[in-house]
């Protein structure tokens, strides 16, 4: 019954020691604001906090309709710093609008930080000295006075912010939602859906959701921008809400949205993954890299065996790390496992390069897994293994590691900048029309396409093999190309490099060794792909192994 009798109004400010059994259990507040209570001189306020909930937002505007305490033409005292006396200053109102001076305290105060204290932000003087305390060291008034603004994102700013959104009421956040009216609504669920089918289509085929097309004339547009308006021309309906101009918040295009969009298909589809592997045994696969900002990095590969029996791979997180001690590298992929609910105990395999941090008998990443799980039995990377070999074996012979070496100076001076590249692509498309035209080649689909140089890795030794293809294919065009650049190149550097190149290439040994590696990495480059097949399992490996073993002993003996 308590529910129906009139609540009674108390002042803030007031309490009542008698029980009132007239006054409702209700969860807001019923009291009233004390005009007293609102002092223009901020040394003798109470803070906003200390007011009731219900009427803080009230207080704001009582104190946002006097304004800063500025009392202008005022005498204010001096203060011995020293052998100086120094005082307040009028002209510091013009320049900070913020600034507001205490008579009581003789202090400096900050109107905005005082409405809008941010409680987690700023420093000493954003939450004490001009909200509370206040401030008078003149001597070094300026200087602390910017170091109270701080950079864009400090505790005065937000405040600022704050302090000018509730000013502008007509245009808050919150008026704007209770304004937007159905048609709006309709507008933003189209652009969601579209921006939504788009981001699923990237996702089935594996595309970037942000990168460069060489083949467009507008080069920074990113996949999604494209594909978003390529969906809206499609569809007549959401082609007129692409182009009619909707709020900024309702565009769907912005990087911002579009990393939401990203982060929030990336959580569905590692739930996914962990919901498939169950509590199911699985095996571990990580390698460590760095991006482009030399930040290191460590990418985790799930492996196991689904319900329907097949072997399935699947990419998990892109983990940064301080360093790549195995320690480190171990207390993250703890840190990773106990994120998405993955037990130590249902490992059952290890698969890392050859690094010593990583497979290092005694502290390496494998041998701190294994003091925990003795059943993550450490398997190599055959395909690593393999690059291995071939790289200490070419590094060995003289004659093969300086061809590599020509090899690499030949692709950085030609492709040394777009000039040359696209000399370099202009003659090798006159070559393929010529030999189009005489009926020496035929046309089809992946045959005798636009192409040019590709640039060794030393991470991929698979790399240098499309490089000497690449290079055969292209000869004459190469040689044309550093005979221009002898001919025109402006430093005398570059012209004794290039003569130095086309006489290398012309000699016999270079030809020599072009055609052995060719052939030599086409039987490695073969077995290299197919062991980083994921249906593949140890048994099938040492076979191929031993095939290519074969190979190469025939090729030793016979070739």
């Amino acid at each position: 019954m308590e529910r129906f009798f009139k609540p009674k109004r108390v002042r803030s400010g007031e309490s009542s020691n008698e029980p009132n059994i007239s006054e409702p259990v209700q969860n807001q507040s019923c009291v009233e604001l004390n005009l007293n209570d609102i002092v223009s001189d901020p040394g003798l306020r109470k803070s906003v906090e200390k007011f009731d909930i219900s009427l803080r937002d009230h207080v704001r505007r009582e104190y946002l309709t006097r304004g800063p305490c500025q009392p202008i033409g005022h005498m204010y005292p001096k203060t011995s710093f020293g052998k100086q006396h120094r005082s307040f200053q009028d002209s510091w109102y013009q320049k900070f609008v913020w600034l507001e001076y205490s008579i009581s305290k003789d202090a400096a105060f900050c109107f905005w930080c005082f409405l809008f204290k941010t409680q987690n932000k700023g420093g000493r003087y954003a939450k004490d000295a001009f909200t509370n305390t206040g401030f008078n060291n003149w001597k070094e008034a300026m200087e602390r006075f910017n170091e109270h603004i701080g950079a864009v994102n400090s505790c005065h700013n937000d405040a600022r912010i704050q302090f000018e959104s509730f000013q502008d009421q007509r245009h808050s956040v919150s008026n704007v939602l209770r304004s937007c009216g159905r048609e709006i609504d309709i507008a933003y669920r189209t652009r969601l859906t579209a921006a939504l089918d788009v981001t699923r289509f990237l996702l089935k085929q594996g595309l970037a959701f942000r990168g460069n097309d060489e083949s467009t004339s507008s080069s920074n547009r990113g996949n999604f921008l494209e594909l978003f308006e390529w969906y809206s021309q499609r569809n007549t309906e959401i082609f007129e809400v692409v182009n009619q101009n909707a709020p900024a918040n309702n565009q769907l295009t912005s990087p911002m949205i579009q990393k939401d969009l990203a982060h929030a298909c990336a959580s569905e589809i590692t739930s996914v993954i962990i919901n498939d592997i169950g509590d199911n045994y699985f095996s571990l696969i990580v390698d460590e890299s760095r991006d482009s900002s030399v930040k290191e990095q460590m990418g985790v590969v799930l492996r196991y065996v689904n319900k329907e029996g097949r072997v399935i791979e699947r990419f998990l997180a892109i983990v940064h790390v301080s360093d790549t001690t195995s320690l480190c590298l171990k207390d993250a992929i703890d840190s990773l496992f106990a994120q998405h609910g993955l037990s130590l105990s249902k490992l059952r395999g290890q698969g890392y390069d050859g690094v010593s941090n990583m497979r290092g008998e005694f502290n390496g990443l494998k041998a701190l897994i294994l003091q925990e799980n003795p059943y993550a039995m450490y398997i190599h990377c055959f395909a690593h293994q393999l690059q291995l070999v071939i790289v200490a074996v070419a590094k060995e012979n003289i004659i093969v590691s300086e061809f590599f070496v020509y090899v690499s100076m030949i692709v950085n001076l030609t492709g040394a900048s777009c000039k040359r590249r696209d000399q370099l692509r202009q003659i090798e498309h006159d070559k393929i029309v010529t030999l189009l035209d005489s009926g020496d080649i035929i046309s089809g689909k992946g045959k005798n396409q636009e192409t040019s140089l590709a640039r060794p890795g030393d991470t991929r030794w698979g790399s240098h093999y499309l490089t000497l293809l690449r290079l055969s294919s292209m000869w004459a065009s190469v040689i044309g190309i550093l005979g221009n650049i002898q001919d025109d190149a402006t430093t005398s550097d570059n012209r004794g490099m290039a003569r130095g190149l086309i006489d290398r290439m012309n000699d016999y040994e270079f030809v020599f060794a072009l055609h052995l590696m060719k052939y030599l990495l086409g039987i490695t480059n073969d077995l290299s792909l197919v062991l980083q097949q994921r249906d593949q399992n140890i048994v099938q490996a040492m076979s191929l192994i031993d095939t290519m073993k074969s190979q190469l002993q025939d090729f030793r003996e016979e070739g």
